[in-house]
């Protein structure tokens, strides 16, 4: 099942997903960030630190924007998965980037339910450097994001 997933995590990624997260996260979805102590639930939380996390992560690279597997080294310093594991209903896909001139090495961990929709979704990132740099920049984007009050 998770094969399927993540192939249409990479279609997300590229912008060739109709219905975007919308289509890929289960309505109870928890999410991990490395950042915030407590876990997310739900889809609305969910999507709004994936959608700060593609802007905060897409690399010094020119263009920016985000690689699918199987482009490493074509785009400096861009966004880019370099590993994955599937097995079951979880993936393990291990990326790299730099943000800032700060080499950012992480792994999204995912769990899909029988239906293919991603119940967890769990970054983790290293090293101490690029946890800090994407702490504060996460924070600034996720405020920024924030409607007026």
């Amino acid at each position: 099942m998770i094969e399927q997933t993540i192939a249409d995590w990479h279609r997300h990624l590229r912008g060739q997903l109709p219905g975007g997260l919308d289509a890929l996260l289960h309505d109870d979805v928890v999410f991990f960030s490395p950042i915030v102590f407590t876990p997310q639930r739900g889809r609305a939380v969910t999507k709004l630190y994936l959608e700060a996390a593609g802007q905060t992560l897409p690399g010094d690279s020119a263009g920016g924007g985000l690689d699918s597997i199987g482009s490493k080294g074509e785009q400096a310093g861009g966004f880019r998965y370099t590993k994955e594991v599937l097995a079951g209903n979880h993936a393990v896909l291990e990326f790299e980037t730099t943000v800032e001139g700060k080499y950012v090495n992480g792994v999204d961990i995912i769990t899909c339910d029988d239906d293919g929709k991603i119940v967890e979704f769990r970054v983790m990132l290293r090293p101490l450097q690029a946890i800090n740099l994407v702490h504060r920049q996460m924070g600034a984007m996720l405020e920024a994001m924030q409607p007026p009050s």
